[in-house]
């Protein structure tokens, strides 16, 4: 059984092509991805590393790693999301990325221990067994590797900010993207990364300004939180 809902890879397959637009339903994700990619960089250190992006959709963060450096991977079940980020990376002529189909666990049987960074970003809280994605990016990371966590909080709060908010009132995102059952407390994340053998070393929260219309990286991971982890070398 392949670790996805096929209600949401049908989902943003069927946003797919406005992945790259700036001003489209993806506007958030370009305007987090400076924010999370100088965080990821600071302390992994891109440059020259072999990096996973698992749940790469249509390459936006997997094509920032590259262009600091990188050589990325970027992997989806998503194949029209893939296509668009291939797409991309040929008309920008963006240097050391490629795009597979194919899921987290079957790589990780494939090529274990073969990245020094894994990314998993906004996609735990969109499959039926989140910790199996966890373990298999534990799996794939070399002795002393980095991986990188973001999702969402499951409390009263988030589902104010992150459905009510996000969705409904500011229509930053289309209505029904999250489903409030789905959401992760950091301790549950923070149990399946013991699990894959991984050290949790840094987390930060992300926090949107409605009246500025910004993000910044903040130490409240009430809502939306990322999570570093090192696996010992």
């Amino acid at each position: 059984m392949i670790n996805a809902d096929p209600a949401e890879l049908a989902k943003f397959s069927e946003l797919a092509h406005r992945w790259w637009d700036t001003e489209s339903d993806f506007r958030p994700l370009h305007e987090i991805n400076p924010l999370r990619l100088d965080w990821i960089d600071s302390l992994a250190a891109i440059d020259g590393k072999r990096i996973l992006d698992v749940g790469c959709g249509g390459g936006i963060l997997a094509d920032s790693m590259a262009r600091r450096g990188a050589d990325v991977l970027g992997i989806d079940l998503a194949a029209k999301a893939l296509k668009v980020a291939q797409l991309h990376a040929i008309e920008a002529a963006t240097p050391r990325v490629e795009y597979r189909e194919v899921a987290v666990e079957s790589l990780a049987a494939e090529s274990p221990e073969a990245f020094g960074v894994v990314t998993c970003m906004e996609m735990l809280e969109h499959v039926p067994d989140p910790g199996a994605i966890v373990a298999a990016c534990g799996q794939l990371l070399e002795p002393g590797g980095w991986a990188f966590f973001s999702t969402i909080n499951r409390n009263a709060k988030a589902f104010l900010f992150a459905i009510v908010g996000a969705e409904h009132v500011l229509e930053l995102l289309p209505k029904g993207t999250h489903e409030y059952g789905r959401f992760i407390r950091p301790s549950e994340l923070a149990g399946w990364c013991r699990g894959a053998g991984l050290d949790a070393v840094a987390t930060r929260g992300m926090e949107y300004n409605p009246l500025t219309r910004r993000y910044r990286l903040s130490s409240d991971t009430s809502v939306n939180y990322l999570v570093a982890c090192r696996k010992p070398a």
